[in-house]
């Protein structure tokens, strides 16, 4: 059994000398006389010549395992109805790798039966590759003999996702990727497949003369035990975002989908797991804004607009009241009737107000009543505006 892989460039060690040492010039007349060294380039250590892997290896998660399985008759003797089975022994199953189950009539000697198995690795941990082979001999004897060979499936990668929820509902996810392998790797793709709740943007490329270019360059390699952020942008659908009442406690985001390549563009591929978050809670009314300008005259009235949305299981009949603060003026009737408001709908408020003062100002003051269990919800610090003098705006 031979594990197959991606040859590796020979390497060598060049040991050089001046002319004046005892040697002369016949340590440099060595390196050019060896046939695996670059002409005009003898003392790199990296040679024109590759050499087939001298052990086993490593073998990373998501990465396909391939072996070249030869069974060789070195008797003098003709053996009849011989069977190759190969299986693989993992932690939670066994899997049978061969690509097919028919018996060989006969092997003459010197004759070989040979066979090739590939297998993506998705769990970490043991591996045993159990080959069993059974014939007949010229006397109708049965024979029986399994070879066992033990490897271990490292992790390549280590993953850490962070998310940070919007105030307009989306979820910005943030993916950190180590490479934790020994060797460089190229990260041919890393995108995130949305579940069925959502809309993805990713943010990983910048606009530059009209074209789309990566944050991480034209050539995305990640060294040994470096860690590259990926972000991305997910907003509720159209459906989903219109019901109160859906996005709420533990959703599923998605999955991340990683592929790279190493050695000679040998490839790997890892999905995680459905990420899931859990959805900030708003309690039985949501008070949200949906316009406000970020800059403002001081002492002139400004609108702004309010979404209301009912989270409760409850219809409520709500009553807006609006308070005062020492440099937030509210403009209008106060202890105003909003109408009743059913479970998981929502109503579009425009307010008028004004600042008294300069500066950094928060928009405080709202009060939400809900008359049937005479139950106030205060709304303060919801957002903030800046205040400037109007000669400065202008």
């Amino acid at each position: 059994v031979m594990r197959l892989t991606k040859p590796t460039l020979f390497t060598n060690i060049p040991v050089t000398c001046e002319e004046r040492d005892l040697p002369g010039n016949l340590f440099n007349q060595l390196m050019k006389d060896d046939p695996s060294t670059v002409k005009g380039a003898e003392t790199l250590m990296l040679g024109e010549m590759l050499t087939l892997p001298q052990n086993f290896g490593n073998i990373f998660l998501g990465e396909t395992f391939s072996s070249y399985i030869s069974v060789h008759n070195d008797s003098s003797q003709v053996v009849k109805d011989i069977l190759v089975k190969a299986d693989l022994q993992t932690s939670s199953q066994r899997l049978n790798l061969s690509a097919s189950s028919a018996a060989v009539a006969e092997l003459k000697p010197d004759c070989c039966i040979d066979d090739v198995i590939h297998h993506e690795v998705k769990e970490i941990g043991t591996h045993i590759l159990v080959c069993a082979v059974s014939y007949t001999t010229q006397t109708g004897e049965k024979m029986y003999f399994r070879k066992f060979f033990k490897f271990q499936v490292l992790k390549p990668l280590d993953v850490k996702t962070k998310f940070y929820n919007a105030e307009t509902d989306e979820v910005f996810l943030e993916a950190q990727i180590q490479n934790i392998t020994t060797s460089p790797m190229f990260m041919e793709k890393v995108s995130l497949e949305p579940s069925m709740m959502y809309n993805v943007a990713e943010l990983n490329t910048v606009d530059r003369a009209g074209e789309s270019e990566s944050t991480f360059g034209a050539r995305t390699y990640l060294q040994p035990m470096d860690t590259r952020q990926y972000l991305y942008c997910l907003k509720p659908k159209q459906e989903f975002a219109e019901k109160a009442g859906v996005i709420k406690g533990v959703t599923v985001i998605g999955k991340l989908d990683i592929v790279w390549k190493t050695n000679l563009g040998e490839r790997g591929r890892l999905q995680t797991s459905q990420l899931q978050r859990m959805a900030p809670g708003y309690g039985d009314v949501r008070l949200s804004l949906e316009t406000i300008p970020d800059t403002v005259n001081l002492e002139e009235p400004f609108d702004i607009t309010c979404k209301i949305t009912n989270c409760s299981e409850r219809t409520m009949d709500l009553v807006l009241e609006m308070c005062n603060t020492n440099s937030i003026h509210w403009c209008g009737v106060s202890g105003r009737q909003l109408g009743k408001l059913h479970p998981s709908s929502s109503l579009h408020l425009a307010l008028t107000l004004l600042s008294s003062v300069q500066g950094l100002q928060s928009v405080s003051g709202l009060r939400l009543t809900d008359t049937f269990l005479k139950r106030t919800y205060e709304y303060d610090d919801i957002a903030q505006v800046c205040v400037v003098s109007s000669e400065i705006k202008q």
